[in-house]
């Protein structure tokens, strides 16, 4: 099977994500004491009060997907787990470009947003393809 370069490049950033993700939470777990889950996964991207109302939403998707993903339970299935993951990430990859689409000025960011929306929607469609068989 010949696996193009854009294909390579696709799935070596997904795993990066990934493995990033799983990386800083199980830090997180670590190092936290009596915190909330949601706490937990804070960032520090906290909301400032001169923050746009689009920057806020886009702030409220990431902690929202963040939240997802703390409360996904894991199946011990490392590809079906990756795979769950991954498309809550994407998912919040669909909702930042969406508001990026909205809400942004600059033209190489709004074509940016477009690609990742594009390139996303495939991967979601992949991820659920490939759950579909892992019932």
């Amino acid at each position: 099977m010949k696996i193009n370069s854009a294909s390579r490049s696709s799935a070596l950033l997904s795993l990066t994500l990934a493995s990033l993700v799983l990386s800083a939470s199980a830090a997180l777990a670590q190092t936290a004491t009596t915190a909330t889950p949601t706490q937990k996964m804070a960032m520090p991207m906290e909301t400032a009060k001169t923050d746009s109302a689009a920057s806020q939403d886009m702030h409220k998707s990431m902690m929202s997907g963040m939240d997802a993903m703390n409360k996904m339970p894991m199946s011990g299935n490392t590809d079906k787990d990756f795979a769950m993951m991954m498309k809550v990430h994407h998912q919040q990859a669909l909702d930042m470009a969406a508001v990026e689409l909205a809400s942004g000025k600059s033209p190489e960011m709004k074509k940016m947003a477009k690609n990742i929306i594009t390139a996303q929607k495939k991967e979601i469609a992949q991820f659920d393809k490939w759950l579909a068989t892992q019932k």
